[in-house]
């Protein structure tokens, strides 16, 4: 009896990923390194001074991480509950928190117990952040207020109380010490002076505002809220520039590149994406576990630190530059070392040794070899298969029909499993490379359960999308035979008028040809 042979599955050319200098750029980070938090991420900052130790806001402490340590350099914990939005001061030697019980607390990174607390809010706090010019503190919380505090006094300057929601996001000016913005989930973002008594601008998102980034010259706001992320140009009165859709879920939180070419998001829908400035299309992408609640990148471009809901913080490494310049490769083996014997003819009295190869068969060869036709149907419409690789559920298919057992196979299935083969069916006869056989598969499919359609209303509704798809298509085909005649009707006229131009040139040719033989 024949050995039995596997199915042959249609191997079909996939699209090569186009490598650009940003692929190569973002893919030059090491395998990362997983550290688990006590609680969400909910704020990553790095300082802004070697060595760029960065502070990691989570539950209710602070951890201070050296760039390479998997353990915490210091912790702060001196929060009742939960702590918020730990930030730096530029010159790296103070960092402020937010809290849930409504405090203000400001830290010498030196030291353990705070230096200053601001008190006044009764409400948490969940925005916090230093002024330019070092002295002051701007903050946002649940009281829909956006106040300033004065450090040396420990005292509150001015408080705005414009917005109608939280306030949950906001920065400060590089440019002008008296400026800062604030978002909050009333959809709006407004710039505020300290000198004045009420916002000089207010920006409508549109969604509830979760982070905002001004640009290093002062001239460029990024919001993010909702799916969208959008650029405003603060100089000409908070004009849109250019709104960006690319997340499925809400983005929770945005950075920029130390040389301000790359705009970094990060959102619920567990992605990373990097854009460029100039043209704000989409030049990378990172993949991870969960949601995404925090982003930060160093000031280098050296590490990448993302936090997550489920506690998990996640740090990617740069990968060092490899050194070619006076580096001595280790010899490898020739080429004819791999090759030796494999030209080697055995002789009449050499005795050929044959290593048995094992091969192992797949769970729906297995069933086609002891000729059980609907559980190897059954094995191939299997939601993985079908989905990543329908191309073997196409190849079974096939196989059963050659052996003319497929109308057996599809036949006797309840309406659950009908609903499942008219769902792949539906999806994918429009499929160039699996139309020859799907369509034989709808016919079958139609003949067997005619007699059935009207009990069952999810079978009924899957007849109907598959006579939708197939409707399509042949739309789709007569438009395309349409567009064939008109290409075919040009390039006939285009051939006739190049006749005729070659014909009178020849005959332009033959008269002057003419003539001048009766000059002579």
């Amino acid at each position: 009896m024949a050995a039995y042979k596997p199915v042959v599955v249609q191997a079909c050319p996939k699209l090569g990923e186009k490598i650009t200098q940003d692929t190569l750029y973002w893919r030059g980070y090491k395998t990362p390194v997983q550290i688990k938090e006590f609680g969400a991420v909910n704020k990553i900052d790095f300082s802004p001074v070697p060595p760029y130790n960065y502070a990691v806001t989570a539950s209710s402490r602070i951890h201070i991480y050296g760039r390479y340590s998997q353990e915490p350099i210091k912790t702060f914990s001196r929060f009742w509950h939960a702590a918020y939005c730990a930030t730096y001061r530029d010159d790296g030697r103070l960092l402020a928190a937010g809290s849930e019980e409504g405090k203000i607390c400001l830290f010498d990174v030196s030291g353990k117990a705070p230096l200053r607390q601001f008190e006044g809010r009764t409400k948490p706090v969940h925005l916090v952040g230093f002024l330019s010019d070092k002295y002051r503190i701007f903050s946002g919380g649940d009281d829909y207020s956006s106040n300033l505090w004065d450090i040396p006094s420990a005292t509150e300057i001015i408080s705005y109380s414009e917005h109608t929601d939280y306030v949950r996001c906001g920065c400060a000016s590089k440019v002008n010490a008296d400026v800062f913005i604030t978002g909050s989930y009333d959809h709006t973002v407004k710039l505020f002076d300290a000198r004045t008594k009420s916002s000089v601008m207010t920006i409508e998102h549109g969604h509830p505002v979760e982070s905002v980034l001004l640009f290093p010259s002062g001239g460029l706001l990024v919001s993010a809220g909702g799916r969208y992320v959008k650029v405003w140009d603060v100089l000409k009165g908070g004009q849109l520039l250019v709104s960006l859709k690319n997340h499925h879920k809400t983005v929770t939180c945005l950075c920029l590149n130390s040389s301000g070419q790359r705009l970094l998001s990060g959102s619920l829908d567990r992605h990373v994406k990097i854009y460029s400035t100039t043209s704000y299309k989409v030049v990378h992408s990172f993949n991870y576990a969960t949601s995404i609640l925090s982003l930060a990148l160093s000031p280098e471009d050296e590490t990448i630190v993302v936090g997550m809901t489920n506690g998990v913080l996640n740090v990617k490494h740069r990968k060092p530059e490899e050194k070619n310049e006076n580096s001595q490769k280790k010899r490898q083996p020739a080429y004819r070392t791999y090759v030796k014997g494999r030209t080697y003819m055995p002789k009449q009295e050499d005795f050929c040794v044959s290593k048995p190869v094992k091969r192992v068969l797949r769970k729906y060869d297995k069933l086609l070899r002891s000729f059980q036709s609907s559980k190897a149907l059954d094995a191939v419409l299997e939601p993985p298969i079908m989905l990543h690789t329908p191309e073997v559920t196409v190849a079974v298919m096939q196989e059963l029909h050659r052996r003319g057992t497929l109308r057996s196979a599809l036949a006797g299935r309840d309406e659950k499993q009908v609903n499942l083969l008219l769902t792949f069916v539906a999806r994918r006869v429009i499929e160039p490379r699996f139309t020859p056989v799907l369509v034989t598969v709808a016919d079958m499919i139609t003949d067997i359960y005619q007699p059935v359609v009207g009990q069952s209303a999810i079978v009924d509704k899957q007849f109907l999308k598959l006579q939708q798809a197939i409707g399509k298509e042949i739309d789709y085909q007569e438009e395309l035979l349409e567009v064939l005649g008109m290409m075919d009707t040009l390039f006939a006229t285009f051939t006739k008028k190049r006749d005729a131009c070659l014909e009178e040139n020849k005959s332009n040719g033959v008269m002057e040809l003419i003539e001048t033989n009766r000059n002579y």
